[in-house]
């Protein structure tokens, strides 16, 4: 079994679900994976956001506002819609995921010109989205809310138990909140809960997903390190997740969230895709994998050829 850290791009086209958890299992915390948006135009123009963050140390790539139905991603050579991961991957030599969201009533304007957040049926989290998904070659979802949407803890747990049942292990799952996404109730503390952790496990969550310590209100080193470990006890895995803008702070900020991050004990570190839009800012992207895992293990990442 390969550590994540040592995979090349060969390694992870072989890799299904199972294999994919353990490497970031054997990693201990040093797994980044960084969150961008396609459907915006690209921070270098004809180079996409996803190939920009996997270039700056990113092992998984974690696509935000990604439309099953009609998938767009600025800056891809022209490729058949159902072909846009594969050929992501082709590029980038990395694990993909795609957010779908369970939401029943978005809570803000479903204009895109009013809101950039704005639902369209191919983010909904549906089983025919999810085994479009799986079809085109993406190896996890995440279920979470956009800010604003209205994803509640409870829809997500419903949707998690659908998925596992028809979808068994073709996917990795991964649930959870990294801000309220417009629930009052379920804001700071009640982001996430042990009692939502336990229901996630039980309705067939992989990966835990959870606010990194110093990013929104009230959520501490220590609130965290309690949910991480008992995620892990349940046998899931944990990602602490930037989803404030924070990935756009300055670089000395964004070290100090990595090492809060390390200290919970989570397997896997998140940068959101908001720097200047659409992504982390680049060095803070390096700088997050230097604090977690050194020169090394960074340079490597950035170093190694798609074709390895």
């Amino acid at each position: 079994m390969k550590r994540i850290l040592d995979c090349q791009s060969s390694d992870f086209l072989r890799m299904f679900r199972q294999e994919l958890l353990d490497a970031i299992t054997a990693s201990e915390g040093r797994t980044i994976a960084c969150e961008t948006i396609g459907a915006i135009m690209p921070m270098l123009g004809d180079i996409t956001n996803a190939e920009f963050a996997a270039a700056m140390g990113a092992d998984i790539l974690l696509l935000n506002m990604f439309d099953v139905q009609k998938p767009v991603i600025h800056g891809l050579p022209k490729t058949e819609p159902e072909n846009v991961i594969r050929k992501l991957k082709e590029l980038t030599g990395r694990p993909i995921g795609i957010n779908l969201e369970p939401v029943e009533q978005v809570l803000s304007s479903e204009n895109p010109e009013e809101n950039m957040w704005a639902m369209t049926s191919g983010r909904k989290a549906t089983l025919e989205n999810a085994r479009k998904a799986a079809d085109m070659g993406v190896n996890f979802i995440l279920l979470t809310g956009n800010p604003g949407i209205g994803v509640t803890n409870e829809a997500i747990e419903q949707t998690l138990r659908l998925f596992r049942q028809e979808l068994g292990d073709r996917l990795i799952l991964a649930a959870g909140k990294m801000h309220a996404s417009g629930i009052l109730t379920e804001g700071a503390e009640n982001i996430i809960t042990k009692d939502d952790i336990a229901a996630f496990s039980a309705a067939g969550a992989d990966i835990i997903l959870l606010p990194a310590p110093g990013t929104v209100p009230g959520i501490t080193v220590e609130y965290i390190r309690h949910l991480v470990s008992y995620a892990h006890s349940l046998g899931c895995l944990t990602i602490t997740a930037i989803g404030t803008s924070q990935e756009g702070a300055d670089v000395a900020t964004i070290r100090q969230i990595a090492l809060m991050c390390k200290m919970t004990g989570t397997d896997i570190h998140h940068l959101g895709d908001a720097g200047y839009g659409g992504m982390a800012l680049p060095e803070n992207i390096q700088a997050y994998s230097i604090a977690i895992r050194g020169i090394r293990h960074t340079y490597r990442r950035m170093a190694g050829s798609v074709n390895r």
